[in-house]
């Protein structure tokens, strides 16, 4: 695929500059579909045309990169926001506001191509689960009935005392089995966030500060498709970052 990008930071040496990598780039080849200097145009570019990412700086004179964000993210069909800045203690912010990568300057054609695959891997996922995904089965035995549900259909595996609880967007399932071994079997499509819990990666919608009563501080996830936030464990913590990133 050809990702369309729209690069926005109020230097034109710094456009040009990203203009060059991404014609230096090799798959996913990349199309430089649009510039801005400030979030204005940022704003109006994207209001008007289709873009795969944003390649967004984080300084700019007015509304600065962070808000822009923010606002982008409001979009019907939001693109994906890649921050591009000479001041990396932004970082854990950006995150925070669901960037799918975060580069320094100067940057390098290694760590661009690298954000590119991501927000590659993001798009195909977002057109659906793969053949092997689709095939996948939980067997359910639920009041003396047997259900079949989908894998690619469930959000998250809980373990309650002595059940798993299977959330899918539209109801909960009990499930008799270990959650040890529902995670080493189908590893490819389950992160775990807590010692109680997996989540579906391709359900992940955001990382976010959390407060629990019981253990204070900390973070927890979002996913697509329910309003319910799940404990991350300080524990899994970096590992959960990284598969979001990733």
């Amino acid at each position: 695929m050809t990702l369309r990008v729209l690069v926005v930071d109020d230097e034109a040496l710094a456009r040009s500059r990203l203009r060059t990598l991404l014609g230096d780039c090799a798959a996913p080849a990349a199309l430089v579909a649009g510039e801005a200097a400030d979030a204005v145009q940022a704003m109006t570019a994207l209001q008007q045309g289709c873009f795969d990412v944003v390649l967004l700086d984080i300084r700019m004179p007015g509304v600065d990169g962070m808000a822009l964000a923010q606002s982008i993210a409001t979009l019907p069909q939001p693109p994906a926001v890649v921050f591009v800045t000479a001041h990396a203690e932004h970082a854990v912010h950006a995150f925070e506001l669901e960037a799918i990568d975060y580069l320094t300057k100067p940057v390098r054609l290694e760590r661009l191509q690298q954000a590119l695959e991501k927000v590659e891997r993001m798009a195909q996922s977002r057109q659906g689960p793969g053949p092997d995904l689709l095939d996948k089965m939980l067997i359910i035995q639920d009041r003396g009935r047997t259900e079949r549900v989908p894998l690619a259909e469930v959000l998250y595996l809980k373990a309650e005392l002595k059940y798993i609880t299977v959330r899918t967007a539209s109801r909960s399932y009990i499930l008799d089995g270990s959650l040890s071994e529902l995670e080493e079997r189908h590893a490819a499509w389950f992160i775990r966030i807590h010692r109680n819990a997996l989540i579906a990666r391709r359900a992940v919608r955001a990382l976010e500060k959390h407060f629990d009563p019981e253990e204070g501080e900390g973070w927890a996830v979002r996913l697509n498709g329910i309003e319910e936030v799940l404990a991350v464990s300080r524990r899994q913590l970096s590992a959960v970052r990284e598969a979001i990133a990733g």
